[in-house]
């Protein structure tokens, strides 16, 4: 995968908890913008902005978003803002302005970019958990027993004990519904009538569900590699983050197998990988130092598939790993102090593994299913509320989306993310219309990527050109010798759904 790593009717009316709520505009506070201190970050001005902590008590406590802007390169063709967020949940929308060249030459020039940091998030008011206890649930995320299960639910409520400890109110006050009621404040704020929005990854609920919300303050929404929020079952949840990386793992070994410089040629890679999945779930599997790897290091370095252009590399890796010559394993450490994850996830999520039994029964349906991969880090998601404690305070539910004008998707045919199933459902509940991107990776606009997904959002943001209906751009990704084996970290539990370039 190319790493770019680091996802009935909404009454506006009613509140989340059951209160009238004022328009989300009523207890806004201007923004003053500032250069930001960063020297790398030159050109970018840094902005806050206050808010209502709950939008159902618009004068009660306020907490503070953070913002970062870089103004329109050719300000005599200026037409607005374009507000943008990275995914996550976790990412920064102000670190990806600052740092990152956000959007093609042509959408520079017409608006000033503004990423914001969504509540809970780094420069924004921030959620805070135990980093110890952060890492401790990922460990503990693969149960083998009822007692293993039961110490990973102790586990999760110890974690978001702690986010709701040291978080206060806002741990409650999280889910996405709060954060699409913040883009409007900051519309509003930045003195747009209608919003213009890029999203990306877990960024593309945030516009989903701003168009529920406001669909008459829509003026162009784009969310590139689309989250899926009408999936309730984690069977269906960890089926579709599995697919993908299959399906890339047979493509990678059909490549192999008929490409004389793969390093698997006349090896049969499929047999190959089979034996070292057999040998790392036997805990006899080593690297070149004699470090156990487990079932899940090698899954993790399997997930390499998905960047066809490291093939090559990859297949070394496993040819020299099967010779006992391999290097050692790549291993990352845990997540910051500032965790916004584990209560946005569970605020936004509902996928019930009710006991080891079932939980034993989905890893043997995937087995069954994915032969080859048996497993995603991503269904890994899956397991974050078990015994939490934490509220789901946006259930899962069909998009429902009335009034709204045209909305654009994009999605990649072989995403291992925001998996090209969830974006067709996504387009389908929306009637956005969804621009195919044939090739890998996670998300396609604005990379520089392909032309083809680039010209038809820049022609959607600047003039309201929608692409025509079923567009699809050819794949650019080619099988290579790469550029050595980039270990394909675990995702985070810090923006699992989030770009991280």
């Amino acid at each position: 995968m190319r790493s770019r790593t680091l996802v009935g009717a909404l009454v506006v009316a009613v509140a989340f908890t059951g209160g009238t709520i004022a328009p989300a505009t009523a207890a806004t506070s201007s923004i003053s913008w500032k250069p930001c201190p960063e020297a790398e970050a030159e050109g970018a001005e840094c902005g806050s902005l206050e808010i209502p902590l709950d939008w159902s008590k618009p004068n009660g406590e306020k907490i503070t978003i953070g913002l970062a802007r870089r103004k329109a390169t050719g300000p005599g063709k200026r037409i607005g803002s374009v507000l943008v967020d990275p995914g996550g949940p976790g990412g920064s929308g102000v670190d990806f302005v600052k740092y990152t060249q956000v959007f093609t030459a042509k959408v520079r020039a017409r608006f000033d970019q503004v990423g914001f940091d969504p509540r809970g998030i780094n420069t924004s008011s921030q959620l805070r958990c135990d980093s110890d206890l952060a890492q401790a649930s990922d460990a503990a995320k693969h149960p083998t027993s009822q007692a293993e299960f039961d110490k990973l639910a102790r586990i999760n409520r110890k974690l978001h004990d702690s986010c709701r400890a040291n978080s206060g109110k806002l741990a409650s006050h999280v889910d996405n519904l709060n954060t699409a009621r913040d883009m409007d404040a900051i519309r509003a704020a930045l003195g747009e009538k209608k919003l213009t929005y890029v999203g990306y990854s877990y960024g593309s609920l945030m516009g989903q569900q701003y168009a529920e919300l406001f669909p008459h303050r829509v003026r162009a929404l784009v969310m590139d590699g689309n989250m899926d929020h009408s999936l309730r079952t984690a069977w269906e949840f960890m089926r579709t983050e599995t697919k993908p990386i299959e399906d890339g793992f047979v493509e990678f070994a059909r490549w192999c197998d008929k490409t004389p410089q793969c390093a698997l040629y006349g090896k049969n890679t499929r047999k190959v990988y089979g034996e070292l999945r057999k040998q790392a779930k036997a805990g006899t599997l080593v690297d070149s130092e004699g470090t156990p790897i487990s079932f899940y290091d090698l899954a993790g370095m399997a997930f390499g598939v998905m960047s066809p252009g490291s093939w090559g590399e990859l297949a070394k890796y496993f040819a020299d790993l099967s010779a006992g010559r391999a290097a050692k394993a790549v291993r990352f450490a845990g997540p910051i102090v500032n965790e916004p994850y584990p209560s946005i996830w569970c605020s936004d999520w509902s996928y019930p593994v009710r006991n080891y039994a079932h939980y034993k029964g989905l890893r043997k349906l995937l087995a069954m299913h994915f032969p080859n991969i048996q497993w995603s880090p991503y269904v890994d998601h899956a397991m974050t509320c078990v015994g939490s404690g934490t509220k789901n305070t946006n259930p899962q539910q069909r998009l429902r989306i009335k009034d709204a004008p045209p909305l654009v998707m994009v999605g990649n045919v072989h995403d291992p993310a925001t998996v090209y199933e969830w974006n067709k459902a996504a387009a389908r509940q929306s009637g956005a219309h969804l621009v195919t991107y044939e090739g890998w990776g996670h998300t396609a606009y604005g990379w520089g990527i392909t032309s083809c997904v680039d010209n038809a959002v820049d022609a959607y943001l600047i003039d309201l050109k929608v692409p025509k209906r079923g567009l699809r751009c050819p794949s650019m990704e080619k099988p290579g010798l790469g550029e050595g084996v980039r270990s394909q970290r675990k995702p985070s539990p810090v923006g699992p759904y989030g770009l991280v370039r």
